[in-house]
């Protein structure tokens, strides 16, 4: 049985795939209707990112039994055709949930302690210490929408902080405990000094941020995006920024990213966006969250053990 390869991933996929025994083709240049021609001799699929998967090239994949996403979204992926074909989506939120929990949390205390604008003040010979004064963590109330894998690390890394956590999840229920309480949405907008978001894209969750979102807060709040950049409208994001609904944001994602991640746009930069490089109130990262040395060899070896798990072979 062959699988292809057309992301770059960690070696230890490879390995594992031949331990499995498994024959592995690598292709990462070819066009996707090239690769749509050679798909049909395939039995698995890895990808991340490049490309989507739409029904038209499912439809190709007549052998194909699995296809293993080293990540967590599986927005690229035209599930339904997937599923009705019969084929296993395999994803890996184990393997980078600790990585995203580490970044929203360092952007977090960058952003509070003002370090980004300090830093580069000090570079340029400037020593202003009252300008900078920060906030601290504890004694705030932390507000997480999402409580999956990526949610949930996130609540775990705050623990070490004196925060109140409220949780909110449409889907799941009965997950609180000393520490965490389950909450509503309204509770989390009510009360919240910080929003995390930790969902995946979808067409429940595009435009999740959005003027109506921010209306109902009820006190000025921080926001973090390190899920999808869709999530967050950034126009109701800067229109909460200047009315002071929104005291700053931390976006490892952003709403103008291309579906492969790899690059935002082309051409002039949109006003929004440039608002967002302009403001000393937003700390920007290039969807890296997830993006570890360690996570990457994390999601690898999750898809191999997911595979295995399939008993194929």
């Amino acid at each position: 049985m062959k699988v292809l390869i057309v992301d770059t991933v960690d070696p230890i996929l490879h390995t594992g795939l031949k331990e499995l025994g498994y024959e592995v083709m690598e292709d990462y240049q070819s066009p996707v209707d090239e690769l749509k021609d050679q798909i049909p001799e395939f039995t698995g699929m890895i990808i991340r990112s490049r490309f989507p998967l739409n029904a038209d090239f499912l439809k190709k994949a007549k052998t194909l039994r699995f296809i293993g996403r080293v990540g967590a979204g599986m927005e690229n992926i035209d599930k339904a055709t997937a599923e009705s074909m019969g084929i296993k989506l395999l994803n890996a939120p184990e393997g980078n949930r600790n990585a995203v929990a580490e970044h929203a949390l360092g952007m977090l205390l960058m952003l509070l302690n003002n370090l980004r604008i300090a830093d580069a003040e000090v570079r340029k010979g400037l020593w202003k210490r009252e300008a900078n004064r920060g906030y601290e963590l504890d004694g705030k109330t932390i507000g997480i929408i999402g409580y999956g894998y990526m949610g949930s690390a996130f609540a775990a890394k705050l623990k070490g902080f004196d925060v109140r956590i409220l949780a909110y999840d449409k889907y799941l229920h009965n997950f609180g405990d000393a520490e965490v309480e389950e909450s509503s949405l309204e509770r989390i907008t009510a009360e919240a000094d910080v929003i995390s978001f930790h969902l995946p894209q979808n067409g429940e969750t595009i435009g999740y941020l959005n003027d109506d979102f921010v209306d109902k807060l009820q006190k000025p709040v921080y926001i973090i995006n390190t899920a999808r950049g869709k999530i967050v409208h950034t126009s109701a994001l800067i229109r909460g920024l200047q009315s002071g609904k929104i005291k700053g944001a931390c976006l490892d994602v952003l709403e103008y990213e291309k579906s492969s991640f790899e690059n935002m746009f082309s051409g002039n930069i949109p006003e929004d966006f440039r608002y967002l490089l302009e403001s000393d109130k937003v700390i920007l990262s290039p969807h890296i969250a997830g993006w570890s040395y360690e996570s990457n060899k994390k999601m690898a070896q999750t898809i191999v053990n997911k595979i295995a798990a399939l008993n194929l072979l």
